[in-house]
Parts: C-alpha cells; structure tokens; sequence
C-alpha cells in the first residue's frame, strides 16, 4: 500500500466552522469534527509545503494523550469514527469533539530551560517574572516546572506575559484552575515520556469553556503534547549532553541557520527537511505510545 497523500487543505460538505494554522474544523450535528492536516506553522508562519504523516501523528497522538489524561481534567475528545459519507482521506487525522469556547491564553509549562525561555533568562534572570536559579546552561532541568502563560494571537507571534496579566485578562479562577491543571499535565506526561525514552521539555496547553446543561466548565482542548505543540528531545542524547528534537524544533533550526526574518512569505523546504522531519514525528509517535502509527505496508518510502 503507498503512503497517505500529503493533505495541506481539506474540503468536505459539512458546514465550516474555523481554519487554523494547521487544523480545519467542520460543523458535524452538535458538534464539531476536527481535521488536523499536514501544514506547517513555523514562528507562526504557515508554510507552502506539507510534512507526510505529520496530521495523522498529531490526531492519533491527541487521541492517545486525551484518553491517558481524562482523570486530570475532561477533554474534548468524543470519537475518531468518522462517518462513512465523508472523504476517506480523513481517516486517521481527523476527530469528533465536543463544542467549547476557546479561552484566550496558551498555557505553556517548562520542565526545561531553552527557546524563548533561555533568551528571556539570560537578559533578566527570569522567565515570564519567575525568578530562576543563576547559571543556567541551555536544555537544564528546572528545579520544578513553571507555568509560563503568553497571549493568543489571531495575526502575528504569541507573547510571553505574566502571571498578573495573565489573570487580567480571564480572571483569576479561570487561570489558577488552567495553572494547576496544565502542570499536572505535564508532570504526568514528563514521567510516561521518560520512560519511553523522550525528555519532555516543555508543551503548551489550550482549554475552552464547555457548556454542558448550563453549567460552564473549563476542558482540554484542541490538540494535546505533540510534536507540534511539545519539545521532545531524546533521552539517550540528553543524558549524553546534546539536545536532539523529535518535534518541530528539527524546522526551526533548519529555519534560524538560513536567518529568515520569520515573515511572510516562507522559504521553501528542502527535500531533506521535509522527510527528516516526517520520521521525527513518526518516531516520536513510536517511542510514546509502544506502536507504528501504519503497518509497514503503509511505512514512510524515504
């Protein structure tokens, strides 16, 4: 059997309801279904070309977190069984989910200093106005995670703030209650990764609010500690002092060594980035959930 086509846009005849950087989501019943396609979003930029397998990693893998973590805090998940009136090309990346209204704020806990979070500590000792340890190298592990919130922009890039503007702009309930729930989640996920080989450095979180009987609750949404939203490093190269990404981070690096001013229009990707990336995300999948995303018929050809 050949691989899935790379799918960069979708089309179906259920209703619209949103486009993201990398997911299109469709009006279904009550609810909604949720297409993670293979389009990729790089320092918010989206770019021309598609990453193969990377929308079905990041839908099945959702859906490995979601089931994993629903005794931390209710999710958004309701069933990959995809109605059979719909394209087939939708199998495997795509979800049904519950309707929830996004809450503005990303929700990004660190267990590890690097990224952005490296540069703003090394002008200021802190990380989003949480003091930190002096002497900090690049990949250390903090002494305990830090919940570091940024905004949610519509156009343009996410920007780090702290915890009282945080609480300005969705209250302080609704923030000590994402705060307590997203650490909990990656404290949770940093020790299933450890054991299958990954150091979880840092991921980010999105909650909506879901109304149920009139009653509003705040639930997991959107996608769950992915290549896309996580920062995977090997473990056996970590403990050997090198930082080796199975996450986006392989493109960010590839983008940073030909100094893009990180605006629009995209470079094109080479080839080899490309597929080197697609094994990334197809091998984080692996390591975390014991299985091949594909049976070898269906393996990458590169």
């Amino acid at each position: 059997m050949m691989p899935m086509d790379t799918i960069t846009e979708t089309k179906t005849n259920l209703p619209h309801f949103s486009k993201g950087k990398v997911r299109d989501t469709y009006k279904i019943d009550d609810n909604l279904l949720m297409v993670s396609t293979d389009r990729l979003s790089a320092f918010d930029v989206v770019f021309k070309e598609g990453i193969p397998f990377k929308g079905a990693v990041l839908n099945s893998l959702s859906i490995f977190w979601f089931l994993q973590t629903r005794d931390i805090i209710k999710n958004h998940f309701i069933t990959d069984a995809i109605p059979a009136n719909l394209p087939k090309y939708l199998e495997k990346r795509s979800m049904i989910v519950m309707k929830a209204e996004p809450i503005q704020l990303e929700a990004v806990v660190r267990g590890y200093i690097t990224g952005s979070a490296l540069k703003e500590y090394q002008q200021s000792g802190k990380v989003c106005g949480i003091e930190l340890p002096k002497g900090l190298k690049n990949g250390d592990e903090l002494p305990q995670p830090i919940f570091t919130p940024s905004t949610k922009a519509k156009v343009g890039h996410d920007q780090n703030i702290s915890e009282e503007q945080a609480k300005k702009i969705i209250g302080e309930e609704a923030y000590n209650t994402i705060k307590n729930k997203s650490i909990e989640l990656y404290n949770f996920a940093k020790h299933h990764a450890k054991k299958s080989g990954l150091i979880l450095a840092d991921t980010k979180f999105e909650f909506g609010y879901h109304n149920q009987n009139g009653n509003k609750q705040i639930i997991l949404i959107d996608e769950a500690l992915t290549p896309d939203s996580s920062r995977y490093w090997l473990k056996e190269k970590y403990d050997k002092g090198m930082l080796e990404s199975l996450d986006k981070q392989f493109v960010r690096d590839y983008l940073e060594g030909i100094k893009w001013n990180k605006e629009p229009p995209p470079p094109a990707l080479p080839k080899e980035v490309i597929e080197n990336t697609s094994k990334r995300y197809l091998q984080a999948y692996k390591m975390l959930t014991g299985k091949d995303l594909f049976e070898v018929s269906e393996a990458p050809l590169f």
